[in-house]
């Protein structure tokens, strides 16, 4: 049966590493000046950057599972990689293509889904949801 086969520790871990991860990015926010923004951007800079550069992430990711790859570092961990590949393929260009292709799943979730929570929910600024909506029909 499905319940046999799977393994608890997998899931204790992943829970652990995720939340590692988060609570490295709450001490940030409350003990630093930087902006939440500049620590999303920093966290998928360091994932794209050991990914490649020192191969830890990917251990990482062996070990922790989806803990590792859906929080934010696992976008970066796409980027990366599929910069990296677009580079082999296409060379310079593929630097700014192979990212945006690798992600472009979880990209168009997003838009999907804000697009759809501007039609269903009120906002502050009508003005804005409704450039927004005009600028992906």
């Amino acid at each position: 049966m499905f319940f046999n086969s799977l393994n608890f520790m997998d899931y204790v871990w992943c829970f652990i590493v995720g939340g590692f991860i988060c609570i490295i990015a709450q001490i940030l926010i409350d003990k630093t000046k930087i902006t939440p923004a500049r620590i999303l951007v920093l966290f998928v800079t360091v994932r794209c950057s050991s990914s490649e550069d020192f191969g830890i992430y990917k251990y990482i990711i062996e070990f922790a599972g989806a803990g590792a790859t859906v929080p934010l570092t696992g976008f970066g961990a796409n980027l990366a990689k599929g910069a990296i590949n677009g580079v082999k393929e296409y060379g310079l260009l593929g630097a700014f293509t192979g990212g945006i292709k690798a992600a472009a799943g979880g990209i168009a979730a997003a838009i999907f889904f804000r697009i759809h929570c501007f039609s269903c929910c009120k906002t502050k600024n009508e003005e804005a949801v409704v450039c927004f909506f005009l600028l992906f029909l």
